[in-house]
C-alpha cells in the first residue's frame, strides 16, 4: 500500500492513503488488519480522507512495515471484519436521524395546523397501542407511562405537547437503538479479529491451512483437545465433542461415522475426519453476535437488581402522576410526572456499561463471555495459576536435544515434532518450531495419535510403540529403560530445564530440554493484583519440587504445589471455595480444565488448548501478564459504574418528578431533560474504565 506520511510523533503516525479509493469495507478491513497487527497497539481509519492514524509501541519501521506491506486485494483479510461493516451501521443510522430531524422541522414550517394535528393523532395510534398491550398482559411498564402522557395531552387539544413528546421518544430510541448496536458491534469486532488455523486432508496427508482457505466438502481432522472450527459430518473415526458452548450440557457426546458436529464444539477424547458444510469464516459474525447475546443473559447480580428496580417504580411513577393531580387539580403538572420514568435509563445504561467494559477488554485482547464474570472478577480473593505458559513465557525454547540408543538428535527431534504439532502446548509448540528453524522435516509417519491428559503422547511409527512426555508417563507408566551404558549421561542432565522424554520399542530414545523461563513481568503483576483486592496467590504445577520452589520463591507467590494431577488442581479450587473465597484459575492445557471449570472464574491462555479456552469464561492473549491486571481494574471499576449509574439515575429523574408536580417544568421540558439524562448517562457507561494512556502504558510493558 502506498501511502504519504503527514505528521509524525514519538508513537503515532498520520498517513494518508494514495491511489486507492477508501469505501466504508476497505476502511474496516484496513483498520481490523493494522490493528490485529503486533507492531500497532491501536489505529483509526478515516474513509471520507483517505487518512490513517497509527499507534505503535515498538519500533517505528515495524509500525511502517505493517503499513507498507498491506494489500488491499488479499482476499484473506476479509475474514478480519464482521458481514455487518462498523462504518455502514453509523451511516444508517445519521441517515434515519436526519430524516427524523428533517420531518419534524418541515412539518413545523409547512403543515397546516390542522393536518399536523391529524397527523399527531395518527402517529399516536403507535403508542397507545403499546400502553394497552401492556395493561392486556397486566404490565406496568413504561409504554404505559408514553401511552398516558400522549393520550392525555391529544384530549386536552394539546397537540404540540404530544408532537413533542412523541418526537422526543423517538429520537431517544432511535439513539438508544444505535449505541446499543454499535456497542454490540464494536465488541463482536474486536473477537472477531483472530483467523484460526486447521489440518486438512488432501491427498492422503495433512496440511496446515487458515481457516478463511476452507471450502465446503474439504476434510479436516480433528484431534483430542482441539476445536471444531465448521459445521460437518464426521466421515472417519471416533470422538468425545464437548457441546456446551450449544446447549450448556457440560457431558461430552459421543460421535461416529455419519454424526453431525458443529462449529465451536471441542473434541474431548479421540480424533474424527469430517467433511465441512460451509466456507471458512462464513457466518463468523452472526457466531459471535449469538455468543455475546447469549452472553447478555448472564447478567451480574447489580445489574438484576436495577432491572428489577426500574419496572418496580412505573407504578410509583404513575401513583406519582396521580397524586400530583389530585393535589393541584393541573393536567399540566400531572401529564410533567408521566413524562419521567426510570425504567429507561436503567435497562439501557446498565447493559451498555456491561458491553463497553467487554469491548474495552476485547481491545486489551481479553475476551470476557458475560458480566456476570467481571462482577465476581471483582469480589475474586484467590487467584491460581498453572506454571508452565502461564507464569512462564509462552514461548519457551529447546536448547537442547540429548540422543540415546543409537539415535541421533535429528531424529530425536524429527520424530518428536511429528506427534507434538498436533496438540496446542507451549512445550509442544517448542519442539515443533526448532525443528523447524534446524531445517527437519516431519512429516505423517505415524498411526492415530493418543493423547494421555497430563502425561504425554502415544502413537506407533513402523509397527514401534513410541511415547513422548514426562518422566512419569515414560518410565512408570509405561515401563520404558534407559541403556545401562548410557545411565550416566542420563543422571548428569542438567536440573535446571523441563524434560520431554522420547521412547521407542520401551527404550529411551532421546530427552529433549526445553528452557521455561518465567515471565519478567510476574513478580510484579501479582503485587499489583494483590493492590486490587488478591489476598492469595497460589502455582500449582506438574514440576518436581525444586524446580517449582525455584520459580515459586522468583514470583512471590503464597503458595505452591508441585508434581500435581488435573483432579488436584481441581480438588484445591473446590476446596478453597467450600471455605468462603471467590476464586480465579489461569491455565492454557488440556489439564488444566477441570480446575478452570471448577474456579468461579476460569481464565484460559488465547494460545493454549481449544478445550481450555471452550471451557474457560475469560480468554487473554497473554502477550504479557498485564493483562490480567487491566481485566481485574475494569472489573472493579464496572462494579463501581453500575453502582453510580444506579444512584444517578434516581437521584436526578426523581428531581424531575419533583419538579413537575411543581409547576416549575413544563411536560416537554421533563421528556426533554429526561431523555437527554438517558441519553448522556447511556454515553457515559461506553466510556473506558480505564484512561486510555495507562492501558497503551500497560501494554507497551510487555515489548
Amino acid at each position: 500500500m502506498k501511502c504519504t506520511i503527514l505528521h509524525e510523533s514519538r508513537g503515532r503516525l498520520r498517513v494518508h492513503v494514495c491511489n486507492v479509493r477508501m469505501t466504508l469495507h476497505r476502511a474496516d478491513v484496513l483498520e481490523a488488519y493494522l490493528n490485529h497487527h503486533d507492531a500497532v497497539s491501536k489505529a483509526k481509519v478515516y474513509e471520507r480522507t483517505g487518512d490513517v492514524v497509527v499507534y505503535y509501541t515498538g519500533a517505528r519501521r515495524d509500525a511502517v512495515a505493517a503499513l507498507s506491506t498491506y494489500r488491499f486485494d488479499d482476499p484473506e483479510l476479509d475474514a478480519l471484519v464482521t458481514s455487518a461493516d462498523s462504518r455502514r451501521i453509523n451511516q444508517e443510522y445519521q441517515e434515519k436521524m436526519y430524516n427524523l430531524l428533517a420531518g419534524r422541522v418541515l412539518r413545523q414550517l409547512f403543515l397546516p395546523a390542522p393536518l399536523n394535528a391529524a397527523y399527531t393523532v395518527f402517529r399516536s395510534i403507535e403508542f397507545l397501542w403499546k400502553g394497552v398491550c401492556c395493561l392486556w398482559h397486566r404490565k406496568l411498564e413504561v409504554e404505559v407511562l408514553d401511552a398516558l402522557s400522549i393520550g392525555v395531552s391529544i384530549l386536552r387539544g394539546d397537540f404540540s405537547t404530544a408532537g413533542s413528546v412523541m418526537f422526543l421518544l423517538n429520537v431517544g430510541s432511535l439513539l438508544e437503538e444505535w449505541t446499543r448496536k454499535k456497542s454490540l458491534d464494536d465488541l463482536a469486532r474486536s473477537m472477531a479479529l483472530n483467523v484460526d488455523k486447521v489440518w486438512v486432508r488432501a491427498q492422503g496427508s495433512e496440511v496446515l491451512m487458515p481457516l478463511t482457505k476452507v471450502h465446503p466438502g474439504d476434510e479436516i481432522v480433528v484431534r483430542s483437545g482441539n476445536m471444531i472450527p465448521l459445521d460437518g459430518t464426521v466421515i472417519e473415526g471416533e470422538a468425545m465433542v464437548n457441546q456446551a458452548a450449544l446447549t450448556g450440557e457440560s457431558m461430552p457426546v459421543r460421535k461416529t461415522i455419519g454424526a453431525t458436529v458443529y462449529a465451536g464444539t471441542v473434541v474431548e477424547e479421540g480424533e474424527c475426519v469430517l467433511t465441512t458444510k460451509a466456507e471458512g469464516g462464513a457466518n463468523r459474525y452472526d457466531k459471535i453476535v449469538a455468543m455475546i447475546e447469549e452472553s447478555e443473559k448472564l447478567k451480574s447480580s447489580t445489574e438484576n437488581r436495577a432491572l428489577v428496580l426500574a419496572d418496580r417504580l412505573v407504578p410509583w411513577c404513575l401513583g406519582a402522576t396521580i397524586v400530583t393531580y389530585a393535589l393541584t387539580r393541573n393536567a399540566t403538572r400531572a401529564i410533567s410526572c408521566l413524562m419521567v420514568d426510570f425504567s429507561c435509563a436503567l435497562k439501557l445504561s446498565m447493559p451498555l456499561a456491561v458491553l463497553s467494559a467487554m469491548r474495552e477488554c476485547g481491545a486489551s485482547h481479553i475476551t470476557v463471555k458475560g458480566g456476570k464474570y467481571l462482577e465476581t472478577l471483582s469480589k475474586a480473593d484467590t487467584i491460581v495459576f498453572d506454571k508452565t505458559g502461564t507464569l512462564t513465557r509462552a514461548t519457551p525454547k529447546v536448547v537442547k536435544v540429548v540422543p540415546f540408543s543409537g539415535c541421533s538428535e535429528s531424529e530425536v527431534l524429527q520424530l518428536a515434532a511429528c506427534l507434538e504439532e498436533h496438540f496446542p502446548h507451549s512445550m509442544a509448540n517448542a519442539v515443533v518450531r526448532e525443528a523447524k528453524e534446524r531445517g527437519i522435516s516431519h512429516q505423517e509417519m505415524h498411526s492415530e495419535v493418543e493423547y494421555i491428559v497430563a502425561h504425554g503422547i502415544a502413537s506407533r511409527v513402523s509397527g514401534e510403540r513410541v511415547v513422548i512426555g514426562s518422566h512419569h508417563f515414560v518410565f512408570e507408566d509405561e515401563h520404558c529403560t534407559i541403556p545401562e551404558d548410557e545411565r550416566e549421561k542420563f543422571d548428569n542432565l542438567e536440573p535446571e530445564y523441563s524434560h520431554l522424554y522420547l521412547a521407542a520399542s520401551g527404550h529411551l530414545a532421546g530427552v529433549i530440554c526445553i528452557a521455561d523461563p518465567l515471565r519478567p513481568e510476574a513478580s510484579r503483576v501479582l503485587r499489583a493484583l494483590r493492590g486490587l483486592g488478591i489476598t492469595n496467590t497460589v502455582m500449582m504445577t506438574g514440576d518436581s519440587e525444586r524446580t517449582a520452589a525455584a520459580i515459586a520463591k522468583q514470583v512471590g507467590v503464597d503458595q505452591f504445589f508441585a508434581e500435581v494431577l488435573p483432579e488436584d488442581k481441581a480438588a484445591f479450587v473446590q476446596k478453597a471455595k467450600s471455605e468462603g473465597h471467590t476464586v480465579v484459575m489461569i491455565g492454557d492445557g488440556i489439564n488444566d480444565s477441570p480446575a478452570l471449570s471448577a474456579a468461579d472464574v476460569g481464565i484460559a491462555i488465547n494460545s493454549g488448548a481449544a478445550i481450555a479456552r471452550e471451557i474457560a469464561d475469560v480468554t487473554i492473549k497473554a502477550d504479557s501478564l498485564e493483562e490480567l491486571v487491566i481485566l481485574k481494574t475494569i472489573a472493579n471499576s464496572l462494579q463501581r459504574r453500575v453502582s453510580a449509574n444506579y444512584r444517578f439515575v434516581l437521584t436526578f429523574n426523581s428531581a424531575l418528578i419533583a419538579l413537575g408536580a411543581m409547576g416549575i417544568l413544563q411536560p416537554a421540558s421533563s421528556a426533554m431533560l429526561h431523555n437527554l439524562s438517558t441519553i448522556g448517562i447511556s454515553l457515559k457507561s461506553m466510556t473506558n474504565l480505564i484512561p486510555e494512556e495507562k492501558t497503551q502504558k500497560a501494554l507497551a510493558e510487555k515489548n
